[in-house]
């Protein structure tokens, strides 16, 4: 195949371009209605959570997700990985095992050959294979960006799920991922240089860390994608009615990842995590600079765990609400 870069038939890349939370919050507002007699509505659209889950026979759980996005890397294959890692994310970050998934395309098919998307698929179901998730179909239409994700089903035990909105105070919170993949992904789209170390962070599963922090009886976690460590981190704080602080110095970053945001590198989609937040951040001494990498939008990326979790650090701790400086919900230090 002729070289081709599919980040430049995109406006945004990734996770980034999620539509911004305060944005998204204010269109979905008012839209939760009481569920039909006889559904047994575990999580619905309250606190914007990672997946939908209702309670079905036998006392399981199904969970329900979907997540797509445009090119966040050149190579078909990989941003076909990255994808497919991304979407099962959101069943791993509420304690489930994924059981079927589906495809979603959206592709430019007069601009770019549908051979590039064969190896977009190829990467999904790589993933999907790996993570035993049986593809089972999807759904495709020609549009002007190309676009791939999946939707995905999963099961949970209902009384041993993660939640975004049971979070308690006095507890560790860790992070199983690295940060800095938004930037990196940025300065790949503006130069075409790639970061190997974030396209290995992006396509590992969260499976082994999701079940790490369910045997060390973590109840609360969520996955940090395009809003940022901040910007979820906010999100359930503000749902579980607690507060949080954390060690900036603790949180671990992709190599390059400084370098990328130096040279200007930031996707706007940061930015606006950054801004969304602060109204409800104490970041006393902290600088700007490290402010836009905690709310990085980040594309596939860890979980953020209420608990600690084998083998990742630790990065701050849940307090009492009304604690932090100013009523804040979430302290940099």
């Amino acid at each position: 195949m002729e070289p081709v870069r599919l980040t430049q038939y995109a406006r945004g890349g990734g996770c980034a371009c999620k539509i911004p939370a305060e944005e998204l919050e204010q269109v979905v507002a008012g839209l939760q209605v009481p569920a039909p007699p006889g559904a047994d509505v575990l999580v619905g659209l309250d606190d914007g959570d990672d997946a939908g889950v209702v309670r079905i026979r036998d006392g399981q759980a199904v969970l329900s997700t979907s997540d797509f996005f445009t090119p966040v890397v050149d190579d078909p294959y990989d941003w076909g990985r990255i994808a497919a890692a991304n979407a099962l994310s959101d069943i791993y970050a509420m304690g489930g095992e994924p059981i079927m998934a589906i495809n979603l395309v959206a592709w430019p098919r007069e601009l770019i050959s549908t051979d590039r998307l064969r190896e977009v698929l190829r990467g999904g179901l790589d993933v999907a294979t790996e993570a035993g998730c049986p593809v089972l179909g999807g759904h495709s239409i020609d549009a002007p960006e190309p676009i791939y994700g999946m939707a995905v089903t999963g099961t949970a035990d209902p009384g041993r799920m993660m939640r975004n909105d049971a979070a308690e105070a006095g507890l560790p919170i860790s992070l199983t991922k690295p940060l800095g993949v938004g930037v990196l992904n940025n300065r790949h789209k503006a130069t075409g240089e790639r970061s190997e170390e974030a396209i290995a962070s992006m396509v590992a599963l969260n499976r082994e860390a999701a079940r790490a922090a369910l045997d060390g009886g973590a109840r609360a976690a969520t996955d940090v994608t395009g809003f940022g460590l901040l910007g979820h981190l906010y999100k359930m704080a503000r749902a579980s009615g607690v507060a949080a602080r954390i060690d900036a110095a603790a949180v671990p970053y992709v190599t390059g990842a400084r370098e990328a945001l130096a040279a200007g590198y930031v996707p706007g989609g940061s930015r606006r995590n950054l801004d969304w937040v602060r109204p409800h951040l104490s970041a006393e001494g902290i600088t700007q600079e490290e402010l836009i990498l905690l709310a990085d939008a980040q594309t596939s990326g860890g979980l953020l765990v209420v608990g600690e979790v084998p083998g990742a650090p630790v990065v701050g701790e849940t307090v009492a609400a009304g604690s932090l400086p100013g009523g804040a919900l979430v302290q940099v230090m």
